[in-house]
């Protein structure tokens, strides 16, 4: 019997007209990772947002924990420990990562105290922790605005890992980043999923990452799920292979 953290049922969600998610249904099973692919403009980011609460959904149900979440703002669905990052990162530049770090904590970000002054030793250290962990610890005080495009997204990463996440959705975490970069980044997620116990939902464009992590893959094409399975049976999907490939 699986255990499903996010059910999202027959979930559709419409933009002046235009359809972008239509009755779509997806489980992510807690302690797991699950890929969510699918051509460009599918419908996979648009699902996220749904998912997070950016986007409130026409019909269906999203559940989290059991509980149903659809009508939630993003800020109650973020402290029930559901977090997203995003294709461009969302980083403070003209703050060094510490700083980053820092503010990414909810009641800072909420402006309940002053960031600055304030950083109890606990904090410091939880966050310099996480910056090695992504393998950014050498440029703890280097400005979140300074550092590489891949190094960003591993900054915004320890940033929701600063917030100790159940469930974290990436949004092309590998987009835009150095090869050599890739697989670091590989790794500390596999290792954010089975050492800190963070379930994954995560697009990615890269078939050879997401094959290679996920457990589950859902695919989406035309804003409706095309096919669903694990990455072998996906592989040889060939509604999937149609729909990269552009076949009719």
């Amino acid at each position: 019997m699986t255990n499903n953290i996010i059910e999202v049922q027959d979930v559709t969600k419409t933009f002046g007209g235009v359809v972008a998610n239509k009755d779509i249904s997806i489980s992510v099973e807690q302690g797991k990772i699950t890929g969510l692919i699918g051509p460009n403009g599918s419908g996979k980011t648009t699902l996220f947002n749904s998912i997070v609460g950016y986007h409130p959904i026409d019909s269906g149900s999203i559940m989290f924990q059991g509980h149903e979440i659809s009508d939630f703002r993003v800020q109650q669905i973020a402290r029930l420990g559901l977090l997203r990052t995003f294709q461009q990162t969302r980083i403070y530049g003209k703050m060094n990562c510490v700083d980053n770090m820092l503010i990414s904590i909810p009641h800072r970000r909420m402006g309940f105290m002053d960031m600055f002054g304030h950083d109890t030793a606990e904090e410091l250290e939880k966050a310099e922790l996480l910056l090695n962990f992504v393998g950014l610890y050498e440029k703890r005080f280097l400005n979140g605005g300074d550092l590489s495009f891949g190094q960003q997204k591993l900054l915004e990463f320890a940033m929701a890992l600063m917030n100790e996440p159940t469930v974290l959705l990436l949004d092309e975490p590998t987009a835009g980043i150095n090869p050599t970069l890739i697989n670091g980044l590989i790794d500390r997620l596999n290792h954010a999923n089975s050492e800190f116990g963070i379930t994954l939902l995560i697009i990615e464009h890269n078939m050879r990452v997401i094959m290679n992590m996920a457990n589950t893959i859902y695919c989406l094409a035309h804003g409706e799920l095309l096919a669903q399975g694990t990455p072998g049976e996906i592989q040889k999907d060939q509604l999937v292979i149609d729909a990269y490939l552009g076949a009719h």
